[in-house]
């Protein structure tokens, strides 16, 4: 089996992370791996925003938690330093899809490089919110972007979660 399908059927989400950041270059070559998800015609209509300025991924979370509905103190980045915020632009038809490609891509890249990553949802809501809209406007985004995902990134706290065996009778051939 090719190391990329192995890293597919190993990648699992993590939820427990050290405070430690994650260096820059590895950073850049998730993103990088995201810039190069499968999209729609070749639009290329998504754009990424890494946060990694402890302040603004506290903003996002507490953010976040609020849409979540919930109790304070709750931290729906389960503690990883860095957030990679993954945007389609509204008037691609298939923006979501395309922004979904990106997201998979994200998190096969950090498995690669030996960084956990999980899927944080709520972005949608975030970016419709005044301080989502203020956030793009003030990085020099004026185009109609919809928040597709977080991509938070770290170093596991413990161990890196084990895959469950699949379950049956999820594939259909019509021959």
């Amino acid at each position: 089996m090719s190391d990329v399908l192995e890293q597919m059927k190993t990648r699992r989400s993590v939820k427990k992370y050290k405070p430690d950041m994650v260096p820059q270059e590895i950073i850049d070559k998730v993103t990088e791996a995201g810039l190069y998800a499968a999209n729609g015609m070749g639009r290329q209509a998504t754009i990424i925003i890494q946060v990694t300025n402890k302040e603004m991924r506290d903003k996002l979370s507490e953010l976040n938690r609020q849409i979540g509905g919930w109790k304070e103190g709750f931290d729906p980045f389960y503690g990883a330093p860095a957030v990679l915020v993954v945007l389609g632009k509204k008037d691609c038809p298939t923006h979501v899809y395309d922004g979904s490609l990106v997201m998979g891509n994200l998190m096969l890249a950090a498995h690669e490089l030996g960084v956990g990553s999980c899927w944080i949802h709520r972005a949608k809501e975030e970016f419709e919110t005044d301080f989502g809209k203020e956030l793009l406007k003030s990085l020099g985004i004026e185009d109609e972007y919809e928040g597709i995902g977080h991509c938070i990134l770290g170093y596991p706290e413990g161990d890196y979660p084990e895959t469950p065996e699949r379950k049956e009778n999820r594939v259909f051939t019509i021959q």
